[in-house]
């Protein structure tokens, strides 16, 4: 079911693509347009410029371009759907869907999995509130030293004990049951017999990016396993995507600063607790690779919290191993170990707010951890400690940090520079694609008049059909026919138009020609759109004249035509 190409030449109309930019990548006005150094290649000084005429950007060093929906799917790392939602949540408009002509699928599904799962995030706050045995969970939130605002800010409740708490409430309704049983609510044992999965526990609901619970944590009250319990896979509740606590941090900081990664729900809600309310949770997996970026894309600084024994000091090393490849210029991580037997909810009880963030201070920046772990598995070898440590560094894709820990290599081996080591070992280092040259003079007329168009669309809209242009026999020309349809009857600006050719065999080729400096002044660029089209017709006379001139027979009609081409050829000369 695909998205309406209205829905998203509304949504790119509606996002000034510098705005969006600059509140990622703070953007400095440079002439009519903006720039910055790349956030996605490592530069000393900006070649990436932003465009808010053409709701365009272009790197000149890596390449990197688009419109707004490029951005989000490149820096956020996320797919064109969904980056078409982020655009949307910002909107605050909802996503509309078209039926395609494959197959059939329903798509409704995930919306009526949201709205249920919402349904069960309001059940289980009110039994908190109303429940015969709500005062056994206030006395455990009281235990635990989590005030009512908490608790709301997070929205936690409670599953009642018993087979069929949530169940009930869709007795009477089979479709319901089917679809919790899909979101993970249900559990249906090998007889049929359905009930519930989350039983006596304090629940906590997973919220994805746009703020929809997509799944839960509970959080067993008594003695009983497992101690926490998480949703399973779900159509729309994937672990390794999602982190908790992200949307409640967001709603709270709007650009945070630093984000804190722990390992579960209950240290990021004890943190809250005492004011260090930028926590999210892992949900008791290894850190992925989405999670990463979720997280250098949330914040300046991400630190990684880790208990200090053997597991946490494995853990942290898994988590090194998956930033490498993932962190660009500007990104800091760092790495935190708590006293063994200690976690972040213990902690901060013990130390207050102030004693756990002069911890986060102490923290060790992402090298110092590779090279301390290093030193700790090889010792004195220096030839293994070299070659793994190399074996990591290969990974780095920001030059600036790949060559940092170079130079720390080096130090630690012995040798006088990081130029010396990549000598040695034949390291050759990342090189990012220079293009800064691009397109340049003013090219053929049929060049000159697709990126006159590309750059400004609005020379094509109401403008009279061009029937003589179908008939030219040049590389090119049917793109752009296709471009002068698409301008002719609705207006567009650049971003909405190279939207339409995002899957089209020659989006390369428009992309080079919206950057291009045709070298045309802004004073003269309907003239000159004019001239290019007059040039081609003039391609069709003197092509439909040669036909004409090489034929042994004419018919009357194509004699008529024949001497009108010849009347018309001496009018030009």
């Amino acid at each position: 079911m695909a998205i309406p190409r209205d829905f998203i030449n509304e949504l790119i109309a509606r996002t000034d693509i510098v705005d969006l930019i600059d509140h990622r990548v703070p953007l400095k006005k440079a002439g009519k347009n903006h720039s910055a150094c790349c956030p996605f290649h490592s530069e000393k000084s900006p070649s990436f410029t932003v465009s808010r005429d053409k709701q365009f950007y272009h790197c000149f060093g890596c390449g990197a371009h688009g419109n707004a929906i490029d951005f989000i799917m490149e820096y956020d790392r996320l797919e064109f759907v969904d980056a078409i939602e982020e655009l949307a949540g910002k909107l605050g408009l909802d996503v509309p869907r078209e039926q395609g002509t494959g197959p059939k699928k329903d798509q409704g599904l995930s919306r009526d999995l949201y709205q249920l799962m919402e349904e069960a995030n309001l059940f289980y706050q009110s039994q908190l509130r109303q429940h015969s045995d709500k005062q056994k969970v206030l006395d455990y939130l009281d235990f635990r030293g989590l005030s009512a605002n908490v608790v709301e800010h997070f929205g936690i409740g409670f599953a009642p004990d018993g087979w069929d708490g949530l169940l009930s409430r869709y007795r009477q309704n089979q479709s319901a049951q089917d679809k919790l049983l899909t979101a993970g609510m249900l559990i249906a044992n090998d007889n049929g017999k359905r009930y519930d999965r989350f039983r006596d526990r304090l629940m906590f609901p997973i919220r994805d990016r746009r703020g929809r619970v997509v799944g839960f944590g509970g959080r067993v009250l008594g003695d009983g396993t497992p101690k926490y319990l998480n949703s399973p896979e779900t159509p729309i509740f994937h672990k390794g995507n999602e982190l908790y606590g992200l949307y409640e941090l967001k709603q709270r900081h709007r650009d945070p600063q630093q984000v804190l990664i722990v390992e579960g729900y209950m240290d990021v809600v004890a943190l809250a607790q005492f004011d260090v309310d930028y926590a999210v949770a892992s949900l008791g997996t290894a850190t992925t690779a989405e999670q990463f970026q979720l997280l250098v894309r949330s914040a300046k600084e991400v630190i990684c919290c880790y208990d200090g024994d053997k597991a946490g000091k494995k853990a942290a090393w898994r988590a090194l191993e998956t930033a490498l490849p993932l962190l660009k210029p500007g990104d800091v991580v760092r790495f935190m170990f708590l006293p063994q037997g200690e976690d972040p909810d213990t902690m901060v009880r013990q130390v207050s707010k102030e004693g756990f963030e002069k911890l986060m201070l102490d923290a060790l920046d992402l090298p110092a951890f590779l090279f301390e772990t290093l030193t700790n598995q090889y010792g004195t070898d220096k030839s293994a400690l070299a070659k793994e440590a190399m074996s990591l560094i290969e990974r780095v894709q920001d030059t600036v940090l790949q060559n940092l820990l170079l130079e720390n290599l080096a130090h630690k081996i012995g040798m006088n520079s990081a130029d010396d080591l990549k000598k040695k070992l034949g390291f050759a280092v990342k090189q990012q694609p220079m293009n800064k040259k691009g397109l340049q003079g003013r090219g053929t007329p049929l060049r000159l008049a697709i990126a006159l168009l590309v750059q400004r669309p609005d020379l094509g809209y109401g403008l009279g059909a061009q029937p003589a242009l179908a008939h030219i026999q040049i590389a090119g020309i049917d793109l752009l026919i296709d471009l002068l349809n698409l301008t002719r009857e609705q207006q567009f600006n650049s971003a909405q138009l190279l939207e339409i050719y995002r899957e089209h065999e020659q989006k390369g080729a428009l992309i080079k020609l919206a950057q291009w400096d045709h070298q045309v002044a802004d004073e003269n660029l309907v003239q000159e759109f004019k001239q290019t089209l007059i040039w081609l017709n003039n391609q069709y006379i003197e092509q439909r004249y040669q036909e004409l001139s090489l034929k042994q027979t004419l018919t009357k009609a194509e004699k008529i035509q024949l001497t009108k081409l010849i009347s018309i050829m001496k009018g030009i000369a």
